[in-house]
């Protein structure tokens, strides 16, 4: 008995014809459909039934799936690209997803680039890898009757986002397991940075698509119980007895090239209380350190040199807002990047108190080494609303900069001791039970080039890095859930 039937972009026929070749072998494919837009060419491809759709990412085109498959599995190609299978892996997924009764199982693979094969694992799917943009490579194989009890629940028509919708309501009825064996291969056409992706979530030109993601995650959390209605506690902001309204707190390792600049941009400040500015060197050996002492001088700056034990950027952090000359207010300030002017600190400080929260985040701009504007431009996360914004923080990979918190607050949670993510580790905890402001105008020039941590990850460190943000919302996610179990009683 055939027990697949297969969905597949068509975008052309040279496009179509290997894959729909290469899928007619496998001996458990019953049935193929091109999902054809107005875009389309006329015109068929033997053997191979076409539905008309809007899109292949429209709710239109999941509900027609779901009517037209009456197998046992429903395969889904995502991409437009060639297609082909490992021997025996079509078989290999259809064993998993029968001894796990799996809704959705997917694999790692290999990718084709310029004529290099190179391997592309993915990662585990968790409870808080609620990212719209989660990579489960381009072969999606569901349980049928799972798709058709997701498309029978999908009550809003979506342009963008309906194999984002289809993922979280099947999520909700059965495991999404992770093959992590290599089974197929696509070419990937996407050869950009690692660095360049990370901001396609923020860049205004999608905020569409975007609009319509947070809708569907928000339904989501809805459902499973971890929606958090816009109610805050309120803050006094009078804990503490603190010598500073405001400390600007720079973590540096190795930032010789632009240490000097992100100094002088905090020393240059003009505000209308006392502040100063913490530097945390975590034992720099390429004269970075030398640059910091040049401004020690001023009676603003206060330099701690770390001791050799292990401290990441959420240790150096930790180390500075638990200093006794830490203000009442601490603020971001990366190691390589600098405040658009002299009002930033400002800004923050009104912010906090006009706003009464607990965090705020600002806007900032991008830019090259040279401080020129670079592509996408500012970054203002207007997505982010007042009711709704902690919500859909469980579904963006990060919350904006720069960031400034409320420290008698934050020194009740501190920072994770990480490399990666600290910031957004807090922000979710805050945002639990607090608002958090935001600035939107840009106040920041975030400074991209080849040093930066994010700049060209491989995929190894990609997939770790996104593994810990999933893992952070997964247990954020639980804490809600049984935060709200808990206010019901």
């Amino acid at each position: 008995m055939k027990r697949i039937t297969c969905f597949i972009p068509f975008q052309n026929f040279t496009q179509a014809k290997v894959t729909v070749e290469n899928l007619q072998r496998e001996d458990e494919v019953a049935e193929i459909y091109l999902l054809k837009t107005p875009d389309s060419p006329d015109g068929d491809i033997l053997g191979c039934k076409t539905i008309e759709t809007p899109s292949p990412k429209s709710t239109d085109c999941i509900r027609q799936i779901a009517s037209a498959s009456h197998t046992d599995f429903t395969l889904i190609y995502t991409k437009s690209s060639q297609l082909s299978f490992v021997l025996f892996a079509v078989e290999r997924m259809l064993a998993i997803a029968d001894d796990t009764h799996a809704s959705l199982v997917y694999a790692d693979h290999f990718n084709q680039t310029d004529g290099s094969l190179t391997e592309a694992p993915v990662i585990d799917y968790q409870l808080g890898a609620l990212r719209d943009d989660f990579d489960f490579g381009s072969v999606l194989l569901y349980r049928t009757d799972a798709v058709k009890q997701a498309a029978g629940r999908m009550d809003v028509d979506y342009q963008f986002g309906a194999l984002y919708d289809l993922r979280l309501k099947v999520s909700q009825q059965g495991s999404l397991e992770h093959i992590n064996e290599y089974l197929y291969y696509e070419i990937e056409t996407d050869t950009r940075k690692s660095g360049e992706k990370i901001f396609d979530y923020v860049d205004p030109k999608n905020r569409a698509v975007q609009i319509e993601m947070e809708q569907i995650c928000t339904r989501h959390l809805q459902d499973i119980g971890g929606y958090l209605k816009p109610s805050f506690k309120h803050i006094e902001f009078s804990n503490g007895d603190f010598e500073y309204e405001a400390s600007v707190i720079i973590p540096c390792k190795n930032r010789v090239k632009t240490i000097g600049d992100a100094i002088q941009s905090a020393l240059n400040q003009k505000t209308s209380f006392r502040y100063n500015v913490i530097v945390v060197d975590d034992n720099s050996t390429d004269g970075t350190v030398e640059v910091i002492k040049r401004f020690t001088d001023n009676p603003k700056l206060l330099y701690i040199a770390q001791d050799k034990s292990y401290h990441a950027i959420g240790g150096n952090w930790n180390v500075a807002i638990h200093h006794p000359q830490c203000g009442k207010f601490a603020l971001q300030l990366d190691s390589d990047d600098v405040y658009s002017d002299e009002n930033t600190i400002q800004k923050f400080v009104e912010a906090f108190y006009e706003q009464n929260c607990a965090m705020v985040v600002g806007t900032y701009r991008m830019t090259n080494f040279h401080m020129e504007t670079i592509p996408p431009g500012i970054i203002d996360h207007k997505e982010w609303t007042p009711d709704n914004g902690r919500n859909n923080a469980l579904r963006v990979n990060g919350l904006g900069a720069p960031r400034g918190f409320y420290v008698p607050l934050l020194r009740t949670f501190n920072f994770p001791t990480t490399k990666y993510g600290e910031d957004y580790a807090v922000g979710l905890r805050i945002s639990r039970e607090y608002q958090i402001g935001r600035i939107y105008d840009v106040i920041y020039n975030c400074r991209r080039w080849d040093d930066n941590s994010d700049a060209n990850c491989d995929i190894v460190k990609m997939n770790a890095n996104n593994l810990y943000k999933d893992r952070i919302r997964t247990w954020e996610l639980k804490a809600r859930i049984a935060f709200n179990k808990q206010s019901c009683k």
